[in-house]
Formats: C-alpha cells, structure tokens, sequence
C-alpha cells in the first residue's frame, strides 16, 4: 500500500476530507504523516483527532533557501515511508513554493490543487482573478506538481458558474464545495494505479 504524505501550512480542510475519506475506506492508501510549515497551524489538530501523525517543520528562517528547506522535508517524508518509489504528497494549502529538487526527487507523485481552471488564473487570489476578469465559469483543477507555479499536467478539473452577484467568499465557498469532492477522488486514482502521464497529459483508466 502506498503512504501518503500532506503538506499543509493553515485549516487544511482538504486534508481533513482526504483523511475522512481514508478513514472510510473509500482509498486505499496508508496516511503517513501530516507536516505543517507553521507550528500554530490548526490542521495539525484536526490531523491528531483523526489519529494520524504529525510532524511541525518550521520554514522561518529559511526563506532564502527553499533547497535547504526541502532537504528537511524529504528526511521527514522519508522516515514515514513516503518515498519516491512508495508514495504520495499531497499539498493541502501549504503556502511555499516547491524547489525543483524536491520536484525531481518525487517526479509525478506531488499533487495540487488550486481554485480556478488551470492554465487560467495560476497563483494566489485565484477567485478574485476570475472576478476581475470577467470570466462566467471558474472551478478548480487537480495536477501535478512541475518546477513552475500551477503549470503541471491537469488531472482532474470541475466547473464552478460565476454568478453576477459573486464576491470572492461566495464564489471561494462554492469551488471549496467542488474541491472537497475532486481531491480526494484523485488521491483515490493514483492509489488504484488509474493515472498516467503522457507529456503535458493525464490519462485516466
């Protein structure tokens, strides 16, 4: 069974909905570890009521150094077996950029998910670029982690309709809806071996 790995840096509700559904037996893969960057991050207790292990890697300091930061990452991953042969990483709200070390050690088994259409709306305030823009449909995307910014291959997407009276809370409320469903049926695929890459591609079978 693989092990999975959670990155989170606040709430992490989609961690928590990743966790519940494991819990429920609806994935089969074993949750290894949740590490937060911030030692006051909430998710770390919701972690701990859901009895998974926890772990606080505190990236003060080193915002000069992402490599360094990493390093300590990957030896935590590491120890709880998630590795780049046997698992998983799932970033849920962690708020740092991924060195492309880290990216390359665990090539295709980082996974993401972000509150627009991919490649529409890439960084923060997603929500509020959609609303500016004018766009009538956002969403969220699931994808793969690459060494640019919400740039790798797109695994899962859902459509969310803007409504003309959206502010960025509501339509943020309705894509988490939407997230909360999407996450944890990829975590569900990779585990059941369903997605491959092909280039830029997902394919899901």
């Amino acid at each position: 069974m693989l092990n999975l790995g959670i990155l989170i840096s606040g709430r992490g509700s989609n961690m928590e909905n990743i966790l519940k559904s494991i819990k429920s037996k609806k994935i089969p893969i074993n949750p290894a570890i949740v590490i937060s960057n911030k030692v006051d991050a909430p998710g770390l207790k919701i972690a701990e009521k859901l009895g998974i292990k926890t772990e606080i890697i505190e990236s003060r300091g080193f915002e000069g150094s992402r490599e360094a930061y990493d390093k300590k990452i990957i030896g935590s991953l590491t120890k709880y077996g998630v590795t780049p042969k046997n698992g998983l990483v799932c970033l849920a709200g962690f708020m740092r950029i991924i060195s492309p070390q880290f990216v390359k050690k665990y090539k295709n088994r980082i996974i993401n998910i972000h509150p627009a259409l991919l490649p529409s709306f890439p960084g923060l305030n997603a929500q509020k670029q959609a609303l500016e823009y004018g766009v009538k449909y956002s969403g969220c995307t699931v994808h793969f982690v690459d060494s640019e910014m919400d740039t790798g291959p797109v695994i899962l997407q859902s459509v969310v309709k803007i409504k003309e009276n959206d502010t960025e809370e509501s339509l943020s409320k309705r894509i988490l809806k939407e997230e909360h469903k999407i996450y944890p049926e990829v975590v569900n695929l990779f585990a059941r071996k369903k997605i491959k890459v092909s280039g830029r591609r997902t394919i899901i079978g």
